[in-house]
């Protein structure tokens, strides 16, 4: 039986999960697996509750957010790959000195999409000194909608991910902040329940080896590999914006090396939900993060694909 794997939502800074697909990574594990496509974020993990999905990927955030509503759910995470926070702050001129502060008295316009990239950046507008509810901010916009803006002179600065970021810069926008500097912030891995993990653990270890010998692979290609091989998930997007956005990625270092989900990154994560008023206090990192299979895979150093 196929592995049912949901993903969260068909954005590009899962290009790795993708890729693992698309270099037969599962194959080479021996173990099969079936790519579910999701229409809307967090529809995965409701199929992972219901039963009619093995597991899915995503954010912690997620999984925090339904400990914190049902602290029975029974939600773990493994296989971390995309570690650092992949938003940017666009504006429209340049502003090499940026800083959060200089967000007082500026139209901001966030992300509307999902909550963690607001939650995370207004965490950070605290640390900074800055009331995030005295911004003015337009919170209830696409980012499509909010490129426009931006274009057309109605706001300042835009919160984006890619590749709308690359299409801003294009348009003779300006990167003023990359939330990946922050560092480690534990943004998408492998869920599933304990029920699911006991039940399919042999499948999911082999998973777990066929992320880390993808890792390998990504950081030892440049972009232009990158974007060959992930390009039919993203057939709207041509292929010099591909390789461009993926570029930038690389770059700020938001993909992992190696599918381990760092404590630290889990509680920069968790304290940003918690300011942001998204859950009440969270779960303890031990709880629901398991690490055993990525820790196994690191330390049997497959060979990269």
């Amino acid at each position: 039986m196929a592995i049912r794997l949901y993903e969260n939502f068909r954005g590009l800074l899962y290009a790795p999960f993708f890729a693992a697909h698309a270099l037969g990574a599962y194959d080479a594990e021996g173990v099969a697996v079936e790519l579910k496509a999701s229409p809307e974020p967090g529809l995965g993990a409701r199929q992972v509750l219901a039963g009619n999905a093995e597991l899915t990927w995503g954010g912690p955030m997620r999984v925090l957010h339904i400990y914190d509503g049902d602290p029975g759910c029974d939600l773990v995470c493994f296989g971390e790959v995309v570690g650092r926070d992949p938003f940017s702050l666009v504006g429209r001129a340049p502003r090499p000195s940026f800083a959060l502060t200089d967000l007082a008295g500026l139209t901001l316009a966030s992300v509307s999409e999902v909550p963690t990239p607001w939650l995370c950046l207004q965490d950070d507008i605290r640390r900074a000194g800055l009331d995030p509810a005295a911004l003015d901010r337009v919170a209830d916009r696409s980012m499509a909608d909010n490129l426009a803006a931006l274009a057309a002179g109605t706001v300042d600065v835009v919160q984006l991910f890619e590749p709308y970021v690359t299409q801003a810069l294009a348009s003779g926008g300006h990167v003023w902040h990359a939330a990946a500097h922050r560092g480690p912030t534990a943004y998408t891995c492998f869920y599933t329940t304990r029920a699911q993990l006991d039940r399919h653990r042999d499948d999911f270890r082999r998973m777990t080896r066929a992320l880390y010998r993808m890792q390998k692979w990504l950081h030892a290609h440049g972009p232009d590999d990158v974007a060959e091989r992930v390009a039919p998930f993203f057939p709207a997007i041509d292929r010099r914006t591909l390789a461009t956005a993926i570029a930038h990625y690389q770059a700020l270092g938001i993909w992992n090396r190696d599918p381990v989900l760092q404590p630290d990154g889990f509680e920069r994560l968790k304290g940003a939900l918690i300011s942001g008023g998204l859950i009440r206090r969270g779960i303890d990192y031990a709880d629901c993060v398991d690490t055993t299979l990525a820790a196994a895979a690191v330390a049997d150093d497959p060979p990269t694909l």
